[in-house]
């Protein structure tokens, strides 16, 4: 399963480090086990997305795999893949960019063809460059949040909708960031995505945030004084405020860090895949 996984720090940037790889056995065996393909997502100052990825697992290029990215941003996404089919290369690497956006996937989805077919009659086929599913899927979130006049939320409904009602569904879990706002999406209950409000401090007072997951970990002593809300596939540290997406569940943070929820997606997918199947370049 790959590993999503977001945070809000605010309305100013601060100065995070992560590493997407840091594993406490051999890092060549977990990389065997796992990854594809790792990478992060933030914003300069002047609101630009900036994205660095590597397709290459752990075992073939350790150095990149363990390397600190020391980075500030006002939002900060990081994926780690495993993909199911589908070439291993830096343009089927997540994290995604639109539109200024950034976008990572945690699933599958099948028939692709049809979907291209839809991107073909709303004009988006040029925003794929690369054979996944993922990146098809935010292509059309892109044309539909087009549509619907910058309204990401609305976007995000009106595509994964459409996916829903016409194409058969494993997991649709995504995190899409701006440089002053967060989504997060858990569709439908196949894979689990977490939520944390983590007060100034956290649950340990003066701490600093320090979040780590059998894949990505991450810490900010800027953090230590300051609200930020955190997404990720699993809880990741010890504070009691974690909470699991309800199924069909897509959250909003703002840039005051406030948060609304909202159930917009039919409750199930019209068909369901079973990921014995996958289709082919798929990359959840």
């Amino acid at each position: 399963m790959c590993r999503l996984f977001g945070l809000h720090a605010g309305a100013d940037p601060v100065r995070a480090t992560f590493w997407l790889l840091k594993a406490p056995d051999s890092l060549s065996e977990q990389s065997r086990r796992e990854p594809d393909g790792t990478g992060i997502g933030v914003f300069t100052g002047s609101g630009l997305p900036q994205i660095s990825k590597q397709a290459i697992a752990a075992f073939e290029d350790a150095e990149f795999a363990v390397a600190a990215r020391d980075l500030e941003s006002t939002t900060f996404i990081a994926h780690v893949r495993y993909a199911t089919t589908g070439a291993h290369t830096e343009v089927n690497t997540h994290p995604f960019e639109q539109d200024r956006r950034i976008f990572a996937h945690n699933g599958a989805f099948g028939d692709l063809a049809l979907l291209d077919a839809r991107l073909a009659g709303l004009g988006g086929t040029e925003l794929v460059l690369g054979q996944t599913d993922s990146e098809r899927m935010f292509a059309l979130i892109t044309v539909e949040t087009r549509r619907h006049g910058g309204d990401v939320a609305a976007g995000i409904t009106a595509a994964l909708s459409w996916i829903a009602n016409n194409l058969p569904v494993y997991s649709l879990n995504l995190v899409i960031t701006t440089a002053t706002d967060l989504w997060a999406l858990r569709y439908p209950e196949t894979h689990e995505l977490q939520v944390l409000e983590r007060a100034p401090g956290g649950h340990l007072e003066d701490r600093p945030l320090a979040v780590d997951s059998s894949r990505i970990h991450g810490h900010s002593h800027a953090l230590a004084g300051r609200r930020s809300v955190v997404i990720a596939t699993e809880p990741m540290d010890g504070d009691p405020g974690w909470r699991m997406l309800a199924p069909g569940e897509l959250l909003h943070v703002d840039a005051g860090l406030n948060i609304t929820s909202s159930t917009p997606l039919p409750q199930e997918p019209a068909r369901r895949m079973v990921l014995a199947e996958p289709p082919a370049g798929s990359a959840p």
